[in-house]
């Protein structure tokens, strides 16, 4: 028997990407890479401090178009290089809620398929400008690691 479906707003992005797990993974957990791609759209990356540990915390500032800062902050809770990074995500845009966010990696010949989860959003426009801003992360993250990083 299968289970109902949640309730609960969450989004999930899959993706093939022209790296290696190692390459990817590595994008998610240095600092410098960080700053290239995780910005949605025209969202630029003012600053990036990471602990990358379980208990680590880290803190990424977004600068928008409109000159607004966003601050996300988090906590790393599982570190599997190079397959599997669980942290928390809160920010204005999560209404300082704590949500999660998982990804899992998997090699796919000279390609990894990328399975971003990110879970228990406060409501369904949170999961909506997450969906959008995750997509427009994705495929930034591509660019960066097919062209080298």
């Amino acid at each position: 028997m299968s289970e109902p479906p949640s309730a609960e707003p969450v989004v999930r992005i899959k993706r093939l990407l022209p790296a290696t797990p190692e390459d990817i993974f590595h994008a998610w957990t240095d600092a410098e890479s960080l700053k290239v791609w995780l910005c949605p759209e025209t969202t630029t990356v003012a600053s990036v401090d990471l602990d990358v540990r379980v208990g680590g915390r880290f803190r990424i500032v977004m600068h928008t178009a409109e000159g607004r800062d966003l601050v996300h902050t988090g906590e790393y809770r599982e570190i599997r290089p190079p397959t599997r990074l669980v942290f928390t995500w809160q920010s204005t845009m999560t209404r300082h809620v704590t949500t999660l966010v998982t990804v899992a990696l998997q090699a796919h010949g000279d390609a990894t398929e990328l399975l971003l989860t990110h879970a228990q959003l406060p409501d369904a426009p949170s999961r909506g400008a997450h969906e959008q801003g995750w997509q427009s992360i994705v495929t930034k993250l591509k660019t960066y690691v097919n062209y080298g990083g």
